[in-house]
């Protein structure tokens, strides 16, 4: 049976507070270093009109039904026809992104700087982690938890008696590495959206790839079938009333 722990308040104010603070304050600082460290150079204005082009078709496809049928045909063949179609990238034009990404030296430049505003302060700060609140008990989750949940939540205890709601230094860490990008969005607003899992996802990348998501684009957009629901919305409006009023 799951054993129940008393915990001291010395450690929620000497390990879980301290813990907490210090990585808001290691985000908000990474967040700064990165800005001062990101390139002044203006974006390719082809990219940013690609990606306008894959943004309207997005909503061309999710509000296809709210326009006629023949406006609908229209707006398909301007993004998606084969000789001139905003959408359609001939085979011979597609450029790999990491050959691109190899022909602009600033870009590697800004992805390496990226990577490092990462990759250096979150080492640093799980070998503090490790090395001062390894295997503490920081937190117990106020509801009660699978046995899945487990290698989550207890990393660095091996005590299979302990109740699964409890929390340990190291994970509590995690949980916090992944957890606080909301916190960063009402700090420092939404320009810092990108959180560090994307980070870490990017890292073994090589950024946009604007002719796979054109092609990407082109092809949903092929599939669509147009239903235009205009029309329908009186006799849905008239079936309304007749069931409230019977």
């Amino acid at each position: 049976m799951a054993e129940d722990l008393v915990l001291d308040t010395a450690i929620r104010d000497w390990v879980l507070i301290p813990l907490s603070v210090v990585m808001v304050l290691i985000g908000v600082l990474r967040y700064f270093v990165s800005k001062l460290m990101r390139s002044s150079q203006l974006p390719d204005a082809k990219i940013i009109k690609e990606g306008q082009v894959i943004i309207r078709a997005r909503n061309l496809r999710a509000a296809a039904n709210f326009i006629p049928a023949k406006s609908f045909r229209a707006r398909k063949v301007y993004y998606s026809n084969e000789e001139n179609g905003l959408l359609y990238v001939p085979k011979g034009q597609a450029q790999n992104a990491q050959a691109q990404m190899f022909s602009d030296p600033n870009m590697a430049m800004d992805m390496m700087k990226k990577n490092l505003s990462m990759i250096i302060p979150q080492t640093l700060t799980f070998a503090w982690v490790n090395f001062f609140f390894s295997g503490f008990v920081a937190a117990k989750i106020p509801f009660p938890l699978t046995q899945r949940f487990r290698s989550m939540l207890q990393n660095g205890i091996d005590l299979s008696t302990v109740d699964v709601s409890y929390v340990s230094s190291r994970s509590w860490y995690f949980l916090n590495f992944f957890g606080l990008r909301g916190l960063f969005s009402l700090i420092l607003g939404e320009e810092n959206a990108m959180d560090d899992t994307q980070r870490m996802m990017q890292m073994s990348g090589f950024g946009f790839d604007p002719s796979k998501s054109l092609s990407a684009e082109k092809d949903g957009l092929d599939i669509v079938q147009h239903d235009w629901a205009l029309p329908k919305f009186e006799q849905r409006a008239e079936d309304v009333l007749r069931k409230l009023v019977s």
